[in-house]
């Protein structure tokens, strides 16, 4: 019989019964909405109030400002003008209205102060954030009252008389502890106007020559055991973004690099570092130079300034100071943004 040849093939498979869709279950109406897309940085504008674009500190901020992202704007102090109009005060600067500012630096120059001071605080009156306020500002540049202040606060600061009475200059120069005394007007910076007095000869032209002249005066101990050194702390909000050590050139009693003193970065001690940030607080900075003489017994505060400059600073420390100043400007025009734009005008 011839064989059968089997196929290889298997047979179909029954088809298997298809398995009842799967009902979807609703989403849970309280589950959180996918991300919103990240939008991109607002840029902000920060106004430097300076007379000179070319000046070392404004150039380093208007790069600060720029290196972040944001836009600067230097305005001459002396060009604005102030429009006063009920509740909607404005300020026009070389005819056209300043508009959309963030924040302000003020960088106000000590002979232009009067005019300066009025203008921070018109931008405090228009809601615009400043650093500093007009009011520490002006605090700041009357040595008396900044001393005043600091005393108030429990505060080491050198022994300082004031008087208009010419008849008992010898009262005076006991009251701080002898001679030689230091002579300082009232309303002085970088070194200018403070002068020393080692005779009471001296002393009596020095200051005869200033109150003849209309000029304010405060006499203050002379520091021996500084030997012609000091500390300027920079402070910004409530920390020393840098600090140096200033000596006198040789002849000369005063440190200021623009007496030329040279400048040598320090690391400060904890209690210069305390001391700085709350003289500043004291006097409501939140930018500040901040002078210290080195005492025996710690820090001895002699003066603070509002509009600090930072190009010796920066060469001895190597550290972008400026950039501190706009890191910190940012964070208080958020500040100010979060909080409605409520501004206390002092």
């Amino acid at each position: 019989m011839p064989t059968k040849k089997v196929s290889s093939k298997k047979a179909p498979a029954p088809a298997r019964p298809k398995a009842p869709a799967r009902a979807v279950e609703p989403q849970p109406t309280d589950a959180p909405p996918p991300p919103a897309p990240r939008r991109p940085r607002a840029k902000k504008t920060v106004v430097i109030l300076s007379r000179k674009r070319s000046l070392y500190s404004t150039r380093r901020l208007v790069e600060a400002v720029k290196q972040r992202g944001h836009r600067p704007l230097v305005l001459d102090t002396l060009r604005c003008t102030m429009v006063l109009a009920p509740s909607h005060p404005r300020m026009l600067y070389r005819g056209v209205d300043i508009k959309g500012v963030d924040v302000v630096i003020p960088r106000i120059g000590a002979s232009i102060t009067g005019y300066g001071l009025a203008v921070v605080k018109h931008l405090e009156l228009m809601g615009v954030p400043v650093l500093n306020s007009a009011a520490a500002i002006s605090q700041s540049r009357d040595k008396l009252r900044a001393l005043q202040l600091l005393c108030r606060g429990g505060l080491d600061v050198p022994r300082t008389v004031m008087a208009h009475d010419r008849s008992n200059v010898r009262k005076l120069v006991e009251e701080v502890g002898g001679l030689p005394v230091i002579i300082k007007l009232l309303r002085g910076t970088q070194g200018v106007g403070v002068m020393i007095a080692h005779t009471l000869q001296e002393l009596h032209t020095i200051v005869n020559t200033f109150w003849d002249l209309g000029q304010e005066v405060v006499l203050q101990e002379f520091v021996a055991e500084s030997k012609g050194r000091d500390v300027r702390a920079l402070v910004v909000g409530d920390k020393v973004v840098g600090a140096m050590q200033r000596r006198a050139k040789k002849g000369e009693f005063r440190s200021n690099i623009h007496r030329g003193g040279e400048g040598h970065p320090v690391e400060l001690p904890p209690s210069y570092i305390e001391v700085a940030v709350r003289a500043s607080r004291l006097i409501g900075l939140e930018i500040a130079g901040v002078d210290m003489l080195e005492g025996r017994s710690g820090p001895r505060l002699m003066e603070l300034n509002s509009s600090p400059g930072f190009e010796g600073l920066e060469r001895a420390t190597k550290q972008d100071i400026a950039g501190a100043m706009i890191d910190h400007a940012l964070v208080f025009a958020q500040a100010h943004a979060t909080a409605g734009g409520q501004l206390q005008v002092v």
